[in-house]
């Protein structure tokens, strides 16, 4: 089977997006599908080309068996709503020029952005081929949850046109159960959705020891780290982190952040008006050194903010830290709670909620057994999410897509 694959990020992009289409394509590969994927040049979050890159008209690599074809787009930082817009448009309309060229049996495009599932869309027009539109991000909900825009004729406008696109696919892929309710109640046949959730690559994120000596360089050898790496966006609720650590006078208790995006630089700045003397800011690292700066940590941090949309998101960043058996403290609610609390894997605390948050902290970092509890339930949770047993899953869906297209031509062809 052909599959065409169009994200607007992947590796060596480090986000979730990324990481999640990069481990399927390569399980893919390995059980006999030809995969190719059309991104544009890696530049996320800083909207800097990544070295050894060109932002060219059209490239090509292979990774892992995966053929990646990576066109031109308009790049900017991860910050400003109008130049973002440009930059996704440019390259949904590049790798629809692009993907014209490339024969399959089946594309897939993902949220949260927008522009590339029109792509999709288009050419299995076009191609007369089936897509699926995976659903990582309920898009026009999050726009709002966040606050960038409240609910306008704008937003009515995307969910008419969101309707349109959940409408049209073959199928549409989900990553929990709320996404499924959710896409129901706008009245697309249940049927039509399946639930794939995401995973955790266990032979890369294995529990690793203590690297010493990057420790002693970062300052970290003694203490007790709760580990954030992950994008530093509107949604995640940073800020509220931040100034909860102003109020911890333990010296044992650090937090590590890693990463990148809308908000570093302010996140920057309030922590040094704060003299946060607990808090180490690092810059994203490359995807093959997470695992070695999560293993810092004894504790990884999963928060996001208070907003009802937010009751349906699982975090990735759940499974990775988990298959490492580092217990989570998370501030999300809902599905992602569920989750941690089924598997003993972690502590919820109210998201935003100060005095929640300060409690969940001083059990993590003062109760020896309670981590060791809570480390076994890490094992547990990993070992259910596999990432090679969910692509495996997401592969079947494809398939049978493919053999549903193909029955309905055949019996079109035979009726005329």
């Amino acid at each position: 089977m052909k599959i065409l694959f169009l994200p607007d990020n992947f590796p060596p992009e480090v986000n979730a997006l990324a990481s999640r289409t990069y481990e399927h394509c390569a399980r893919w590969v390995q059980q006999g599908a030809a995969v190719t994927v059309i991104t544009c040049a890696p530049n996320y979050p800083q909207g800097r080309v990544y070295p050894g890159y060109r932002n060219r008209l059209y490239q090509t690599e292979t990774m892992a068996g995966i053929r990646v074809v990576r066109v031109w787009s308009y790049i900017v930082p991860n910050a400003g709503v109008v130049k973002r817009v440009i930059d996704h448009l440019s390259f949904a309309v590049n790798g629809f020029i692009a993907g014209l060229f490339h024969r399959s049996d089946i594309l897939i495009a993902s949220t949260p952005h927008f522009f590339p599932i029109f792509t999709a869309c288009a050419l299995s027009i076009v191609t007369r081929r089936p897509w699926i539109f995976e659903v990582r991000d309920l898009w026009t909900d999050s726009i709002m949850a966040v606050g960038v825009m409240r609910r306008n004729l704008i937003i009515r406008l995307l969910e008419k046109v969101e309707h349109f696109l959940y409408w049209h696919a073959d199928c549409i892929v989900v990553v929990s159960p709320a996404f499924k309710e959710h896409i129901a109640r706008r009245g697309i046949e249940p049927d039509k959705i399946q639930i794939v959730t995401n995973g955790v690559d266990r032979e890369q994120f294995a529990p690793k020891t203590l690297d010493s000596a990057l420790a002693d360089k970062l300052g970290l050898s003694g203490k007790f780290v709760f580990a954030y790496i992950g994008t530093h966006g509107m949604a995640h609720g940073l800020d509220f982190v931040l100034r909860a650590a102003a109020k911890i006078t333990d010296p044992r208790i650090h937090f590590l952040f890693i990463g990148d995006g809308a908000e570093k630089a302010a996140l920057r700045k309030l922590a040094a008006e704060l003299g946060l003397s607990n808090v180490t800011m690092l810059d994203p690292v490359p995807r093959e050194d997470v695992e070695k700066y999560l293993g810092l940590s004894e504790v990884a941090l999963v928060p996001l903010r208070r907003a009802e949309t937010f009751l349906t998101v699982i975090p990735s960043k759940i499974f990775e830290a988990t298959s490492m058996l580092k217990p989570i403290l998370l501030g999300v609610d809902g599905q992602a709670r569920s989750i941690v609390e089924r598997y003993d894997a972690g502590l919820f605390f109210e998201p935003e909620d100060e005095a929640s948050f300060l409690d969940a902290v001083n059990k993590l970092a003062n109760d020896g057994a309670l981590l060791v509890r809570l480390k076994a339930g890490c094992e547990k949770l990993a070992t259910s999410y596999d990432r090679n047993a969910l692509a495996d899953a997401m592969l079947d869906v494809l398939k049978d897509v493919v053999r549903k297209r193909a029955s309905r031509s055949w019996w079109r062809a035979t009726r005329d």
